[in-house]
């Protein structure tokens, strides 16, 4: 069984797994979020797989908690924080997280190093093409990472060694063991960090796979 928490917000619900960071999927309604969050399980197993874990084949879903949802939300990004995410970080999860970012972030990379410049448009024509979404990566993980404590400028995508510094730096910030609470003043627990940042590489690494095919 996997444990998940629901974002609950006026048109969209996130539901998001509390031990797998990054596994998190929408829909209109709680029922449709879980049904996303599971058939996404095939695709988070990789990543699992390549930072050094067995990710069950088929998770059975058990909501643990549901918090209120946000305007970001409602934007299509995850924003709530269950009291889980207060939980201490031990030596064992603070290495999970980072193992599983990193995963992330090598198949993202990869996935980035074969497609087209140009992806195949949305439905409505819409949708960034390959260098402006790992541009839209980086400048996020930049915003994020103070959220965390880490102060650097949105590095160039074609400035490795910077991609590298911010990428060390939150690495190292999500390392640390700590009592749960915030990593900077009015900053973000380690927990929902790693799945905030875990969530948004992801989300753009399947969406660059489905508009390559």
């Amino acid at each position: 069984m996997a444990d998940v928490y629901l974002e609950v917000g006026r048109k969209k619900v996130f539901a998001g797994s509390l031990d797998w960071p990054g596994w998190g999927r929408f829909g209109k309604t709680e029922e449709e979020a879980l049904e996303a969050l599971a058939a996404y399980g095939e695709r988070y197993g990789p990543i699992a797989t390549a930072a050094g874990y067995k990710f069950p084949a088929a998770p059975g879903l058990t909501v643990a908690e549901r918090v209120p949802g946000t305007a970001t939300t409602e934007f299509g990004a995850p924003d709530g924080h269950p009291a889980a995410d207060g939980a201490a970080v031990t030596r064992a999860v603070a290495d999970r997280h980072t193992k599983l970012l990193g995963a992330a972030w090598a198949a993202f990379a990869d996935c980035a190093a074969t497609a087209p410049e140009s992806l195949r448009k949305g439905p409505r024509g819409g949708g960034r093409d390959r260098d402006k979404m790992i541009g839209h990566v980086l400048e996020s993980e930049a915003a994020y990472a103070r959220k965390i404590g880490v102060k650097h400028k949105p590095p160039a995508i074609d400035d490795p060694d910077a991609v590298a510094a911010l990428r060390e730096a939150v690495l190292s910030a999500l390392r640390a063991t700590n009592d749960g609470g915030p990593l900077t003043d009015n900053g973000w627990t380690a927990r929902y960090a790693a799945r905030r940042f875990t969530w948004h590489v992801l989300d753009h690494l399947w969406e660059m796979q489905d508009r390559t095919e």
